[in-house]
């Protein structure tokens, strides 16, 4: 099985470079690959004490980023290399502060794998989440490193747990240690034998909380909003922006902050163009009185986690189509109520927070209209439900002590 594994991700290796001829994201990862011998050579030398942190995509990294902060404190002589494999998480992450070297993932050959422990020769691994790389993983274990699985969630439906999976299976055995978010992942572990799991939670609650010791002050959003309500719509599509446009065409008494996750230049200039109330750009601000303004658009990364705490109630993006709910534990955390799109099925702190009430889905714009009045006429229940929200966080934050606790170098 491994022999078929191997031969075709060689294959698949040569699809993705014909694919990337056509898809602009894959052409960064194929180029990216090529250069990650090449800087590991330049960067790391055999003497030095390493740690290794691999993460698919940015989701990953947020994940594990506090993880990732603490474990660095506690081993400041430490250097760390810093692997992703989409070039999702790499071109917005290639410059992080917490690695001394960021690189993608080669492709998971026999040789790459042994070529790439050969030059990284970590102290210690962390992978996190979902990424289980079978002729990787088989290498870590055949050389005894330390490693271990953060955050991971399972499922039955995965190969791990069917009659066929023996060859994936395996390879979780790599893992020293493997923390889970919930009871279920740590019973189907159970199940195959794997010994050693604690169910420590998401280490998404403590990234989030930290951002609360963060100074959140952003003069040009208080500039923009001047003291009035203030409704923040957070990484959103086109199939949200259908959902609440109209409600801001009708509404010019609040104001409005709407970061969109595609800030392309043609869908700013498309999103602009729909909206018939004062609308000013992050990109144009400097040559603007914001205040003048009903509407923000943040064509720009790397403020939305702070502009949450300006807003009076939030709308979080991606579960009105099906590109995936976006992260509302940073909403969450600043005490706000939150309204989303109707396909939040996979995402369990969603349905969570829906059934605590802290909460609403919505599927149409009229009830999105509903429910946005409801939220702004009875300022208790705005209230009721950030508190919900804030105290779910509080709740669930802990992971990194576990982890970090059971580390041992």
């Amino acid at each position: 099985m491994r022999q078929l594994y191997s031969i075709g991700t060689h294959i698949a290796g040569f699809v993705i470079k014909g694919l990337a001829l056509f898809n602009s994201k894959l052409k960064l990862g194929v180029i990216g690959r090529t250069t990650t011998f090449d800087k590991l050579k330049a960067s790391i030398k055999p003497e030095d004490k390493t740690f290794w942190f691999h993460c698919a995509s940015l989701g990953e990294y947020e994940q594990g980023l506090p993880v990732f902060e603490a474990l660095k404190e506690k081993y400041p002589n430490y250097k760390v290399v810093l692997s992703f494999f989409s070039p999702s998480g790499y071109e917005v992450r290639k410059n992080a502060k917490i690695a001394d070297l960021v690189v993608y993932l080669p492709l998971d050959t026999k040789a790459n794998a042994k070529r790439f422990l050969d030059m990284v020769n970590p102290d210690y691994i962390i992978f996190v989440k979902y990424e289980i790389w079978p002729n990787l993983l088989t290498e870590i274990k055949r050389r005894q490193l330390k490693a271990i699985l953060i955050s991971a969630v399972f499922r039955q439906s995965q190969s791990f747990f069917k009659w066929y999976g023996g060859f994936m299976r395996s390879s979780l055995f790599a893992f020293d240690h493997i923390f889970t978010q919930d009871k279920n992942s740590k019973v189907l572990l159970e199940k195959i034998g794997y010994p050693n799991i604690t169910v420590a939670g998401d280490t998404r609650f403590d990234r989030v909380t930290n951002q609360l010791n963060t100074n959140n002050m952003i003069m040009f959003i208080e500039d923009f909003k001047n003291g009035k309500e203030c409704i923040v719509f957070g990484s959103t599509w086109p199939e949200d922006d259908k959902l609440f446009l109209d409600y801001i065409n009708s509404n010019r008494s609040k104001k409005f902050i709407i970061a969109p996750h595609n800030i392309k230049p043609s869908y700013i200039a498309s999103l602009k163009s729909q909206l018939r109330t004062k609308t000013v750009c992050f990109s144009e601000m400097n040559t603007k009185n914001l205040s003048d303004y009903n509407v923000f658009i943040l064509d720009t990364i790397g403020y939305l986690s702070r502009v949450y705490n300006y807003a009076n109630i939030v709308y979080v993006g991606g579960a009105a189509g099906q590109t995936g709910l976006h992260n509302i534990l940073e909403p969450a955390v600043f005490g706000k109520p939150i309204i989303i799109g109707k396909n939040y099925g996979k995402f369990r702190e969603a349905r969570t927070l829906i059934e605590l009430g802290g909460v609403i889905s919505v599927a149409t714009s009229s009830a999105f209209e509903s429910a946005i009045n409801a939220l702004i006429n009875d300022p208790a229940l705005s209230v009721e439900k950030g508190n919900t929200n804030k105290g779910y966080i509080k709740k669930n934050r802990g992971a990194v002590v576990q982890i970090i606790d059971a580390i041992r170098i």
